[in-house]
């Protein structure tokens, strides 16, 4: 940070702008031009308007099709495999070594 070990930068409230208000200022100029996009107006304080809310919630089901669950199966029957052989073919190595050192 060039040598100053504070922020990196200003947080004076007497001579400059604050963080917050920076972050404020972005948000309201992204806002506005995202309604301008859109076709909306741009005051943000506009009560005129409406808002549509969709909240018209199912119930879907839980947990996994049968499908999914033989996927899930097969792949932790997998991992187990692929485990078992990793440990196998170590415990031969350390094998093999301990035979070397005999030998």
């Amino acid at each position: 940070m060039l040598g100053f070990r504070g922020h990196f930068s200003t947080k004076s409230r007497r001579y400059s702008t604050t963080l917050g208000a920076l972050r404020q200022t972005r948000a309201d100029y992204r806002a506005r031009q995202e309604r301008r996009e859109r076709g909306l107006p741009e005051d943000l304080d506009d009560t005129d308007g409406s808002t549509l809310v969709l909240a018209h919630w199912t119930y879907a089901g839980h947990g996994h099709s049968p499908g999914e669950s033989w996927l899930a199966a097969s792949i932790a029957r997998d991992l187990r495999l692929n485990r078992e052989t990793a440990r196998e073919a170590l415990a031969d190595l350390h094998d093999m070594d301990d035979m070397e050192v005999w030998a």
